[in-house]
């Protein structure tokens, strides 16, 4: 079986790289930086939502389904470089060359982690083969959009309709699943500067953790599994995640078990 590799990111403005594209003095601190760049987007279209070559990846949080094993961590310690944890990232591709799942990760979280590779000079072959070195790859890849090397699960349930985009918290609570808990993307930066590193990670696993149980109710619609299967694959998530000793996955399984 192919190993299916569930990822999610979580970012704050790269205050670093803001400092040379607004021209601001080196002295200015990470939170004038952030108002500034914020301000300026604001004014430009209305939302303070940054461009994506403008995020600094603080927190990568992954769902390995290899074999008989369910797993969910976040790459690297929480005071990881950000190099560090991108690089982990690809590394992991490299090593199992897995199916990738996300939600949004075409729209997001990719491209950001693509300028990211970029910005630090990440090295990342099997990611990026197109056919080249692999004949399999060249017309099911990671940066293809219709195929299933990486399955955008939003981008394909909405039809690629951006129009018909659905959030992942809301899904998620319709099909019987968690959702969000306490914190949303919006909040990262917020959190981030009161130093709260752990809550974010913890966020950004509930988020995989959602993500993955969506796609099982999808793998159950596509038949992929049968009721039997998925029933099964739900119980080993509920079972790995009642070991876990995080409070953040107390607090998933209480409101899965409402």
């Amino acid at each position: 079986m192919t190993p299916t590799l569930i990822f999610d990111i979580e970012t704050i403005p790269d205050t670093e790289g803001l400092r040379k594209l607004l021209g601001l003095p080196a002295d200015t601190s990470d939170e004038d930086v952030a108002r500034v760049a914020f301000h300026q987007r604001r004014q430009h279209n209305g939302s303070e939502f940054l461009p994506l070559h403008q995020h600094r990846v603080v927190a990568i949080s992954c769902a390995l389904r290899e074999g008989d094993s369910f797993r969910v961590w976040t790459l690297g310690s929480p005071d990881a470089p950000e190099q560090e944890i991108v690089q982990r990232f690809y590394d992991g591709i490299e090593k199992y060359t897995p199916n990738l799942v996300s939600w949004n990760g075409s729209g997001f979280d990719l491209p950001v982690l693509h300028y990211r590779g970029l910005v630090h000079g990440i090295v990342a072959p099997r990611y990026w083969d197109m056919g080249d070195d692999d004949r399999e790859f060249k017309w099911n890849n990671y940066i293809s959009r219709y195929h299933t090397r990486h399955l955008d699960l939003m981008d394909l349930l909405a039809m690629f309709n951006g129009r018909a985009n659905a959030p992942l918290d809301d899904l998620a609570q319709l099909c019987g699943f968690p959702g969000k808990l306490g914190m949303d993307g919006s909040k990262v930066w917020e959190a981030y500067t009161r130093g709260e590193i752990n809550a974010i990670r913890d966020y950004c696993e509930t988020d995989v953790a959602n993500t993955y149980l969506v796609f099982l109710r999808f793998q159950l619609m596509r038949g992929v599994l049968d009721q039997a299967a998925y029933e099964r694959e739900i119980a080993l998530v509920r079972d790995t995640l009642a070991e876990y000793p995080g409070q953040h996955w107390q607090e998933f399984l209480h409101h899965w078990q409402q």
